[in-house]
């Protein structure tokens, strides 16, 4: 039957940045889809937080902090997760940050820290995991956060385009190398979604009415909207899909 191939029953993954916002918001999709899911993040208090609220759609939800600019910290997650699970199917890098000024006002300290946590760790992450799936000898699956700012450019968040924008090229890189071992890679890319990042764009009453204005749904989208694309990347459902970006987007981008 064709809703058995969007189970995830048996199969175990990360989720990066999983501990608020559009990671949570997968998280909770894939836990009630049958998965095994480690949550990682920074912020270990946010992280138990999420976990003990995800447990009540299944589990096991496992928090491990952990900082994608820091190389141990990304081996330490891949191992605790093998050591929990056994295997990891599915990989969700989607922890991220974003620093706003003009692009003539950018400091080089912002574009550094960006850069290094949506792009960088991202890759580094990618790579650990996928080494373990071809040393397993197993299907994976490799799925990107990117945004449709990846492709419009947006406003004052040149190095967040950048990352973006790069996650994309990124997301087809990998795609082509890890296609002989049955590994896909894709990703999501989220329009204006409700999550601490744009809080304060929410917050700018001229700002919110612009985006909301051209949102053809109207109205910003909460991080449950993105669990049933994340669900279907992570599933078998997706098993001939590698290279691509799906948004997300409320219908912002066919305008």
């Amino acid at each position: 039957m064709i809703l058995d191939k969007f189970s995830l029953k048996g199969k175990s993954g990360i989720v990066t940045g999983g501990g608020s916002g559009i990671g949570k918001g997968m998280a909770i999709g894939l836990v009630q889809a049958g998965a095994e899911v480690v949550i990682s993040g920074r912020n270990l208090e946010k992280l138990e937080s999420a976990a003990e609220e995800l447990q009540q759609y299944g589990g096991p939800i496992i928090p491990v902090q952990a900082d994608m600019v820091i190389m141990n910290d990304i081996k330490k997650l891949v191992d605790r997760t093998v050591e929990e699970f056994g295997k990891i199917d599915f990989l969700f890098n989607n922890a991220g940050i974003i620093r706003r000024n003009p692009c003539e006002d950018f400091l080089e300290k912002d574009w550094d820290d960006v850069l290094a946590i949506n792009l960088k760790g991202p890759f580094f992450l990618a790579q650990a995991v996928a080494r373990v799936m071809i040393s397993h000898k197993q299907k994976g699956k490799i799925i990107n956060t990117s945004s449709l700012i990846a492709v419009q450019g947006g406003k004052r968040v040149p190095a967040y385009a950048a990352s973006k924008g790069g996650i994309d090229q990124l997301t087809k890189s990998m795609a082509n190398d890890w296609a002989q071992y049955n590994i896909m890679v894709n990703a999501i890319g989220p329009g204006w979604v409700k999550t601490d990042i744009t809080a304060p764009l929410r917050q700018d009453k001229q700002r919110n009415a612009e985006i909301s204005g051209r949102i053809p749904l109207g109205r910003w989208a909460d991080p449950l909207d993105l669990a049933g694309t994340a669900v279907f990347l992570a599933s078998d459902a997706s098993d001939y899909m590698t290279g691509q970006t799906i948004f997300v987007d409320g219908g912002w981008l066919g305008m």
